[in-house]
């Protein structure tokens, strides 16, 4: 169980892209921008099925998440967790929650949410570890 302190558990909520660092097998890190929705204690990531982070994670299921803070280096939350890798997850537009956060992004970008769901097919489940966060 993580750190939900409720400015944290807001700061996941409230922001729409997060980085995730996942490592290649020769050992180089490698951070991605990712849409994400906390599902209690752990975050949904959606993902293209061809993505070099799903080999990433399938060698090496320890990941970083870091979200971004404000101009003056507060409201910071680094996040260390297990990923695993659900190949056949419920579509993203058929997860209320998800869908209520990024479709207004989904058709800013020209696609349905069917669109997105088949282009981004994979879920990526972090269990957060430990979260580091200075807020002010």
């Amino acid at each position: 169980m993580f750190d939900t302190r409720p400015e944290v558990a807001t700061h996941l909520d409230e922001e729409f892209v997060g980085w995730m660092t996942t490592v290649t097998p020769t050992g180089q890190p490698q951070t991605s921008v990712v849409w994400f929705l906390r599902d209690d204690d752990d975050l949904l990531i959606y993902s293209q099925a061809a993505a070099r982070k799903l080999d990433n994670i399938a060698a090496n299921p320890r990941v970083a998440f870091n979200l971004r803070g404000d101009a003056q280096g507060d409201k910071i939350a680094t996040m260390e967790a297990t990923a695993t890798i659900d190949h056949s997850p419920i579509p993203a537009h058929e997860v209320p929650r998800y869908l209520a956060k990024y479709e207004g992004e989904i058709v800013r970008l020209g696609w349905t949410p069917p669109e997105f769901a088949a282009g981004y097919p994979v879920l990526i489940r972090l269990r957060i570890d430990r979260i580091r966060s200075w807020q002010d």
